[in-house]
């Protein structure tokens, strides 16, 4: 146990919540939030709608909070503002925090935005490299000629504010190369696009209103 602390630590359940649609959380999911102490998240007002939306009544607080309940023994339930935490958020350094100081952690997963992509996406796509979000700018010319030159297929989430900008650097990079747009997964306008890269920024070139939203986008490997 680190820091030399002589407690028994208490217990970190790293619960998967819904991405868009409400239904996606699981009945252990449910169960670990009403049971637990307290439930840590990134945003309280986004969890609080989560956890009425359920007549869930554990008591709320934000991540930095995470150790010092660990210390006193409290079972803290994990979440993130949607999906699985640690993929793409904070939750990674916190387990990683939690396990070098001794905590009993659990996985209670469930919904993620990566593997309903990849379920539905219909590419080749056995084997593939995950970016998480692509950098803002510095080194982010660097990793599109990577993907390009990427004999497996590549993932990776962009937001709306720079998905123009990502599928013209595609189309210029790998033109005649498959990739799929997978927009509001479980939402109620999710939509899929699939065809080479000049196909699909053409498609929302001349489709501005499908630029909103949340993206997954999977480059086709070799």
């Amino acid at each position: 146990m680190s820091d030399g602390l002589d407690i028994t630590l208490g217990k970190l359940s790293v619960v998967a919540t819904p991405i868009g649609n409400l239904e996606d959380i699981t009945l252990r999911a449910l169960r670990i939030l009403k049971e637990a102490d307290v439930v840590a998240c990134e945003d309280t007002r986004v969890t609080k709608k989560l956890l009425s939306h359920f007549d869930i009544h554990t008591p709320v607080v934000t991540l930095p909070k995470i150790p010092s309940l660990l210390t006193q023994g409290k079972h803290v339930a994990l979440v993130s503002d949607a999906g699985t935490p640690g993929v793409s958020d904070p939750g990674q350094e916190i387990v990683s925090n939690a396990r070098d100081a001794g905590a009993l952690i659990e996985a209670i997963p469930g919904a993620s935005a990566l593997a309903a992509a990849l379920s539905v996406c219909g590419l080749r796509a056995a084997t593939f490299v995950f970016y998480g979000f692509l950098p803002l700018k510095k080194g982010r010319q660097t990793l599109f000629a990577e993907i390009a030159a990427s004999e497996r297929s590549c993932v990776f989430y962009e937001s709306p504010h720079r998905i123009m900008k990502t599928l013209q650097a595609l189309a210029e990079a790998i033109p005649l190369r498959r990739i799929g747009v997978y927009r509001e997964i479980t939402k109620m306008y999710e939509e899929h696009r699939v065809g080479t890269a000049e196909e699909v920024l053409a498609y929302f070139e001349q489709n501005e209103g499908k630029q909103r939203g949340e993206f997954v986008v999977i480059v086709e490997g070799e």
